[in-house]
């Protein structure tokens, strides 16, 4: 009789439950750094009056759904305003490279497209929320998400940013090529500023990827 096959082992991202798993898998290095240069941005009034009364008015110990809804994905969508002309912040988009590299992020940040905003281009960004403020399987799922886009991209030397946060504490790294380099401070939302200031280098870098390293004229095909 032939042998039976065995099935493949799918691997979605949120199976990875620690960022060592997924760095043996893919043979990546990992360092701690401070890398991040803080690039002040105005925060709108509106905005501030908005997370303020979020804040006070919702509980979230009891609910992820409204960790994202009202401070991750607002905070993201706020920031993004100064980016939006060149790239574009996708909600729940699902990508796939592989049974191994499949999934849906949170959010993503990509290039935006000539074609119009229904069009999905190359990636540059993945943020996702740390569920029960559990940041090591966050961190597992976000690396796993960025090693994903650097190779649907086929772009090893395009650096990939990843952003990791329970909606109060704010987590950054990037990874190029087999190096994985998280930013050592964190960032809070109660210093709106300075983790403004963060998220907006890390969107201009993402647009000096697309402007200056030439992968803007790369498209899906």
């Amino acid at each position: 009789m032939p042998n039976a096959q065995c099935p493949a082992i799918i691997m979605s991202f949120d199976s990875y439950k620690t960022i060592a798993e997924v760095l043996t898998a893919y043979s990546i290095t990992s360092i701690e750094e401070r890398y991040i240069v803080e690039t002040e941005v105005p925060i709108r009034d509106a905005f501030r009056e908005e997370l303020e009364f979020c804040l006070r008015e919702f509980a979230f110990e009891e609910s992820e759904a409204a960790v994202c809804e009202t401070i991750i994905f607002p905070v993201l969508k706020e920031a993004y305003r100064n980016h939006r002309d060149r790239l574009a912040l996708w909600s729940h988009k699902a990508i796939a490279y592989d049974e191994q590299l499949s999934g849906t992020p949170d959010y993503i940040l990509a290039k935006r497209s000539p074609l119009g905003k229904q069009v999905f281009e190359k990636p540059y960004l993945v943020a996702i929320e740390a569920k029960k403020d559990d940041f090591i399987k966050g961190w597992a799922q976000c690396l796993a998400e960025m090693v994903a886009i650097q190779k649907i991209n086929q772009l090893p030397e395009q650096t990939v940013f990843g952003i990791v946060s329970n909606g109060q504490l704010w987590q950054f790294g990037k990874l190029k090529a087999a190096l994985f380099v998280k930013e050592v401070r964190s960032y809070t939302i109660s210093d709106l500023e300075r983790l403004f200031a963060a998220i907006n280098y890390v969107f201009g870098q993402c647009q000096l990827e697309l402007d200056e390293k030439g992968w803007e004229g790369i498209s899906e095909e």
